[in-house]
């Protein structure tokens, strides 16, 4: 089978429960340059994926040697997906595939997806059609194929048969295409938006009017790929519609170092609030080398008075560990208590379906060790699954306090390269504006990953930390810290980020911290 696959215009969350069903059966993904890269990840790891679209300095791949492609994979009998930028059968050739495809005798189905036409001026804040402003639309290429040798577009009849007109891949022609219309009868101060990179973090939008926009948008230099839309709408994103571009983190790209596992709610709420998240995930959770003193504590789990999770990562590890050895919850002794050392690790140990007895008020090693202390426990033996590498403060000055500390490896976090040559240019050429560490581990893989280069490399960006011990590692190694979440969290950290740019549209963002 083969897919005719709309990716929608650019952000990844447009994508359609259909085509991410169809990208997970997917032998192979043949792709251009309007699908967004993030949408691959849906495909399996073993499955082909074809780029055939526009290369720097190279000519876009000609649409019959696209069909080839399709049909040679549909008769090696794979699953194929052809991921289309917007929807396939709005001006994205699609049906000119479909047609190859019938003719070669294979089978073949279309996942529309979500146009750019309509996405893109909604993300601008500008609806296509409004009550009392405008009830009908129009949707044209400002692009024809100039092999044609005539043109098919009737501007004559379009400039009034539309209260709203959108034009596809029209902005290198607009000057043309404005002056048709005006000569049709459209008036010439007709408002008039350019969207280029709808829905994208790197949206941008150029309004004027229909006789202005040609030199409009010579004078801020807009590229293709752009939606252009004229029409009254255009004046009501003036009324506080442009929710998109509002939003306070619009435009930034923000740097995640947390584990690809771990580093989605940070992505979220990052992405949540505008921002272009960019995932270097600086390290990577294992298993442990050795699992046996673990499982030694595991079978010797009754005689605990304490379990203290320093981590969501550590409960993770337990609970599977656990489940390894067929064991339930049930085999955590009812008298133990159980102590978790800030909300997000004590929100792991309650989805796992244990109760949690202390939680400090302040999310370090030190503030834990405070309350177990106040605490009384039951036992005088306390299990700390944790990571083979971690700070040593808590165990020691609870073994100081007389209490016996098992503290078992549970799992490894080992350094992570993946992407280091493309973060790497990002930072050099300014195209950063923010990295954030949730750990030391992550400060100490990243510094790990450049060496010597690490501090130089983030002289020109912000860098935020989840805390004054993330911190302290980081001016340890000589790195700038323009800000410290004051809540140890990732909540607290996303405030902290939020902070360094409140002022960014007046020009009040806090500006970069000088060294030292």
């Amino acid at each position: 089978m083969i897919y005719l696959v709309g990716s929608g215009p650019g952000d990844p969350g447009l994508f359609t429960v259909k085509g991410v069903e169809c990208m997970r059966a997917a032998d192979a993904v043949v792709y251009d340059r309007l699908a967004p890269e993030a949408l691959l990840s849906h495909a399996p790891q073993g499955a082909e994926k074809i780029y055939v679209g526009k290369k720097p300095g190279a000519p876009t791949m000609p649409q019959e040697e696209i069909n080839a492609t399709l049909v040679r994979l549909g008769r090696e009998g794979k699953t194929v997906v052809r991921l289309k930028g917007g929807d396939p059968y709005v001006f994205g050739r699609g049906g000119e595939e479909a047609l190859a495809l019938i003719e070669a005798g294979l089978p073949f189905e279309v996942v529309p997806g979500v146009t750019s036409g309509i996405a893109a001026p909604a993300y601008a804040g500008i609806p296509v059609t409004h009550r009392h402003v405008s009830t009908s639309v129009a949707f044209v290429t400002g692009h024809e194929d100039p092999a044609k040798g005539t043109e098919d577009v009737d501007w004559e009849g379009i400039a009034n048969g539309a209260e709203t007109l959108v034009l596809y891949m029209g902005v290198g022609r607009l000057r043309e295409i404005s002056k048709r219309l005006i000569a049709a009868g459209r008036a010439g101060e007709t408002p008039v938006a350019c969207v280029r990179w709808g829905t994208r973090p790197e949206q941008e939008t150029v309004t004027a009017t229909l006789e202005t926009v040609a030199d409009r948008i010579e004078e801020v230099g807009l590229k293709p790929p752009a939606i252009t839309v004229i029409g009254d709408v255009v004046s009501l994103r003036e009324d506080g519609l442009d929710w998109y571009e509002r939003r306070p983190l619009f435009g930034k790209r923000i740097v995640v170092t947390r584990a690809r596992a771990q580093a989605g709610e940070l992505s979220r709420e990052l992405d949540a609030r505008g921002a272009e998240v960019l995932e270097f995930p600086t390290i990577e959770i294992k298993a442990p080398e050795d699992f046996a003193p673990l499982d030694a504590a595991i079978r010797d789990l009754d005689s605990f008075g304490w379990i203290v999770f320093t981590s969501a990562n550590g409960v993770a590890a337990f609970v599977e560990r656990l489940r390894h050895h067929g064991l339930d919850l049930r085999a955590v002794p009812r008298g133990a208590k159980l102590a978790a050392i800030g909300p997000a690790t004590a929100d792991a140990v309650r989805a796992a379906g244990l109760r949690v007895d202390v939680v400090p008020g302040e999310y370090r090693a030190e503030a834990l060790l405070e309350a177990l202390l106040d605490g009384s426990p039951s036992g005088g033996k306390v299990l700390i699954p944790r990571a083979k590498v971690a700070r040593e403060v808590l165990p020691e000055k609870l073994r100081e306090a007389g209490l016996e500390v098992v503290v078992p490896p549970a799992y490894e976090t080992v350094p992570s390269e993946e992407g280091k040559d493309e973060l790497r240019e990002r930072l050099v050429s300014g195209g950063v504006d923010c990295v954030t560490f949730t750990a030391s581990s992550t400060v100490e893989s990243f510094v790990g990953a450049f060496g010597g280069g690490a501090k130089d490399l983030l002289s020109n960006t912000r860098v935020a930390c989840i805390g004054p011990i993330t911190a302290e590692t980081a001016r340890g190694h000589g790195i700038r810290v323009d800000a410290e979440a004051t809540e140890y969290t990732i909540p607290g950290l996303v405030g902290a980020v939020l902070g360094l740019f409140a002022g960014a549209r007046d020009g009040t963002a806090v500006p970069l911290k000088k060294d030292g």
